[in-house]
């Protein structure tokens, strides 16, 4: 009687996709790539030391980079014989100001500046990505532009990338655009995404409300902005609650207040200033004339000045949906369909990639990277300085990002 490790009874293995057994294959070269660009993390729009590390990983794979003008981008290019349209794969390299606390024997090396974000792992597993796709360039239906952004992190580097042509870099037009953004917040080795807006616009308002000063005894002899600035934040809360449909999503935090300088001087200014997240532009610009409205006449009413300031940051997010059905369709065949999360709700977060779906149909996904055994309520979340991330899952986000590119 055979036995149990005799392969004749052996239950058969399941079969792994040629892509997934591929980046698997190589992910100990991106998670080392990903451990170099970690340590060396940069904020903004000049990024010179993860330039250069990307600039040397694209070279490798025998691919010419094009350096961004305005901001330290990289461009590559993988030609191919066919000649179908273009395809935009996109890698954002900025970190963040943070003092990483993770203890990881790669960490940070700059001291307050972190990767809590985890681009270092995007622009890991784009390099990955366009190594597959280097030794599958026969196969593949056209180019595949390789976006390698800096600046994600507010500063508009997407903006700047497309002012700087790289939607024409293949020398045919872009026709569609994917990304990945890994995160905490879903298992390891999962894709989450929607059609539709995924990500909120965000923009920021800074107001200045200016009083009169005088003596903390004799408050009647001043004009106080202090308790003007506390009813302004108690009074932005009902633009959400009163002015926008509640069928709409739209939050108004006021993250932080400035006024005075000891304990016995009612000063002469209060400054305010905060966020605002909306997934519809009718909405976006009712809250930005409501949150005017308020404050001018909270302000008003006690007789002081009020100066309102609201800059538009990242537009909605939004997934195409024929390209998110194809791009869960990918996903389920190379990873599984249980795999594949359907997201009910968009996300609150924006996203400058954003810019880019403005331009072409395509789609953002979310690559889950919560470490094993770590409960999902209280895993440090991305922008944490505690936030660590299963590198595991950066094989996942290769093939994904490849597949893509191959089966578009």
């Amino acid at each position: 009687m055979p036995t149990m490790a005799d392969p004749s009874v052996m239950p058969n293995e399941p079969q792994v996709h040629p892509v997934l057994a591929a980046a698997r294959e190589i992910l100990p070269d991106v998670v080392d790539l990903r451990r170099r660009l970690h340590r060396v993390p940069e904020v903004g729009l000049q990024l010179p030391r993860t330039q250069e590390l990307v600039v040397e990983a694209v070279r490798e794979l025998g691919l010419e980079p094009r350096l961004g003008d305005r901001t330290s981008s990289v461009v590559a290019v993988i030609e191919t014989e066919r000649d179908g349209a273009p395809i935009l794969l996109r890698g954002d390299m900025d970190g963040l100001p943070l003092t990483e606390e993770t203890d990881l024997p790669f960490s940070s090396e700059t001291g307050d500046t972190m990767h809590a974000c985890g681009h270092d792992t995007h622009v890991a597993m784009l390099v990955g990505a366009a190594r597959v796709l280097v030794e599958h360039r026969s196969d593949l239906p056209g180019p595949v532009v390789l976006m390698f952004q800096p600046g994600e992190e507010g500063y508009h580097g997407a903006r700047v990338m497309l002012d700087e042509g790289v939607l024409d870099a293949a020398g045919s037009p872009v026709a569609s655009a994917f990304a990945l953004h890994i995160t905490t917040r879903y298992p390891s080795g999962t894709i989450n995404l929607r059609p539709g807006p995924l990500y909120a616009a965000a923009d920021s308002f800074r107001i200045l409300l200016r009083g009169r000063g005088g003596h903390a005894s004799a408050p009647h002899l001043a004009l106080d902005p202090i308790p003007v600035a506390a009813e302004i934040v108690l009074a932005l809360q009902t633009i959400v609650t009163r002015r926008v449909d509640a069928s709409h999503a739209a939050v108004v935090t006021v993250a932080k207040i400035e006024a005075g300088t000891t304990t016995n001087i009612i000063p002469e200014v209060a400054r305010l200033a905060g966020t605002i997240r909306t997934l519809d532009e009718e909405v976006r610009e009712e809250v930005h004339a409501s949150l005017r409205r308020v404050v001018t006449g909270v302000a008003a009413a006690h007789g002081l000045d009020a100066e309102v300031e609201i800059e538009h940051g990242y537009p909605v997010t939004i997934n195409d949906s024929a390209f998110t059905a194809s791009v869960i369709d990918v996903a389920g065949a190379m990873l599984g369909f249980d795999r594949v999360e359907i997201l009910p709700t968009p996300h609150m977060g924006a996203e400058d990639f954003s810019y880019v779906l403005r331009r072409v149909p395509g789609a953002m996904a979310f690559l889950g990277a919560r470490p094993d055994g770590v409960d999902a309520a209280t895993a440090p979340q991305n922008h944490s300085n505690r936030v660590v991330f299963d590198e595991a899952a950066m094989a996942d986000g290769i093939a994904m990002l490849a597949a893509v590119a191959l089966n578009r």
